[in-house]
């Protein structure tokens, strides 16, 4: 706010606001609403994010009939394993 001189600037009116009870209420639970649903969002993408990154750590399935790695390629390939 800009104040007309120096004097005014420090010894200006102070101004009261008054507001019922019941709307400071309601501010407050509208505010802790919202911090309740950011918060759920963030614990969606994280458990979303940790699932990716446990299907990252988790290696392919090896074929159950084959136990030697890279047993599919082999087939794919046409060379027959004798494990």
């Amino acid at each position: 706010m800009m104040y007309p001189s120096l004097f005014d600037s420090f010894f200006a009116p102070t101004r009261v606001i008054v507001v019922s009870e019941e709307r400071l209420q309601a501010a407050e639970r509208e505010a802790r609403q919202g911090q309740l649903e950011a918060l759920d969002n963030r614990i969606a993408e994280l458990t979303d994010y940790r699932m990716s990154l446990y299907k990252q750590l988790n290696p392919a399935k090896v074929n159950e009939t084959n136990e030697k790695p890279g047993a599919d390629l082999d087939t794919m390939d046409g060379v027959v394993s004798d494990v």
